[in-house]
């Protein structure tokens, strides 16, 4: 047998171990609820928590013939309980104890994904704190927009993975149920208090209306959850690699001692986790399209879900915790170089003053088209010419008309940009 902590937390998750240990658990509950309803003898059910255990290499040897993995679990470990095997099983199908052992590892996956969401959002809240005014150019389109600070878009992030958390959280809710109600889910064989004592012992809720599974639509919210995590990791690690640009060089990934690049160009510092990051949560997305592809069965039950999520399940959340933890790390060593984003500010000689000039103008009484009119012919000078946008407003007599020299300096001024930098991180607590 597997030795608990041989494994990874989350490849432990989904183990052959722990998914026999698990279907061991959930038919021993069931077994405790047919006790208390007087259908199975109190020293029967002694008897098989004290000798029912399993070795994997047999399941797996007898599979090969039944070519049935819950016949030959229960094949095997009848054969340690010997004559009180009768009760084992008793009045439940397959599905009630795969899809209840199933809940249990998806919800214990989940708390890993939940630990990994918190570690990230505690990097990603001290440097979004260490650079609340780090000023620097915000970008709309790839290109300068208007002044903002490096935190800013750190605070965004932290909103954003506070939202993740519940959203994760509200998945494991969704997720954890459990179902004893036999064949077609009518409790042919197995009385509904069975149900539910066993859910309540295990932690989870008994679903409301069964098939021979429980609905598939559940698993695809799960699955669609972790892939919207995934897509939020992608978009930080995508403004990573935006900002890591030679051209730009604002922030960087970490890159250890010994680290290379690329076998050819000794320079190379790239940008490698945030694209493996990247790359990955296409993977995530294509698992949750899997699952929404699951939620459709024949009638009460077929088994084209099945095989599918013993793939997309395992893959989704140890490729999501891997993930989370590369994301951590990247955050955590994360280089940032205040001098290049304040050099980058004023690469557009002042072009990005332009909304402060069209608002002051406006304010003065000039109709919003013709202040438009204004800015932005001199902001296609500065573009043309490569010249100072301030100088050329200065020397525009239809400007000068309307505005001072105090007026017009003025309106260059990055404190204006950043005067409610502190109410926006107030309100997600930083």
């Amino acid at each position: 047998m597997i030795e608990r902590y041989s494994l990874p937390k989350m490849a432990y998750v989904w183990s052959e171990e722990s998914k026999f240990s698990k279907l061991l658990d959930v038919e021993i509950v069931a077994l405790e609820a047919q006790v208390k309803l007087g259908n199975v003898p109190p020293k029967s059910l002694i008897n098989i928590k004290n000798k029912a255990k399993f070795n994997l290499a047999s399941i797996k040897k007898i599979e090969e013939k039944t070519q049935h993995d819950v016949v030959a679990f229960i094949t095997e470990i009848s054969r340690f309980i010997g004559k009180d095997a009768q009760y084992f099983h008793l009045g439940l199908t397959s599905s009630d104890v795969l899809d209840t052992a199933l809940a249990l590892q998806c919800r214990e996956a989940i708390d890993i994904i939940l630990c990994d969401i918190k570690k990230l959002a505690t990097a990603v809240r001290s440097k979004a704190k260490k650079y609340k005014n780090t000023v620097c150019i915000g970008r709309t389109h790839g290109v300068h927009a208007e002044p903002t600070t490096f935190g800013l878009k750190l605070a965004s992030w932290y909103a954003e993975i506070l939202r993740l958390q519940d959203l994760i959280e509200q998945a494991k809710e969704y997720i954890s149920f459990a179902k004893f109600s036999g064949p077609v889910g009518t409790y042919s064989n197995i009385d509904p208090r069975i149900e539910q004592y066993a859910a309540k012992k295990l932690g989870l809720k008994v679903e409301p209306v069964s098939t021979q599974i429980i609905p598939r639509d559940r698993h695809a919210v799960y699955m669609a959850r972790l892939a919207i995590v995934a897509s939020s990791l992608e978009r930080f690690a995508l403004e990573v690699r935006h900002l890591q640009k030679t051209e730009v060089l604002e922030v960087e990934e970490p890159f250890g001692k010994g680290q290379k690049g690329s076998s050819a160009m000794p320079h190379k510092r790239n940008p490698v986790i945030c694209e493996r990051i990247c790359g990955l949560a296409r993977l995530l997305r294509s698992n949750a399209q899997a699952a929404l592809e699951n939620v459709a069965v024949w009638h009460e039950r077929d088994i084209s879900h099945s095989s599918v999520e013993r793939i997309i399940l395992p893959d989704s959340t140890i490729l999501l915790d891997y993930m989370l933890n590369k994301m951590t790390s990247v955050v955590e060593g994360l280089v940032v170089y205040p001098e290049n984003m304040l050099k980058n500010l004023v690469k557009t000689g002042g072009l990005i003053f332009s909304q402060a000039v069209l608002t002051k103008l406006m304010e003065k009484g000039l109709e919003r088209m013709a202040a438009y009119e204004i800015v932005q012919r001199n902001a296609l000078k500065t573009w043309n010419e490569g010249s100072n946008f301030q100088s050329n407003l200065a020397q525009d007599s239809a400007l000068r008309n309307v505005l001072g020299d105090n007026e017009l300096k003025n309106c260059f001024n990055l404190d204006y940009y950043l005067r409610n930098i502190n109410t926006i991180f107030k309100r997600i607590g930083i």
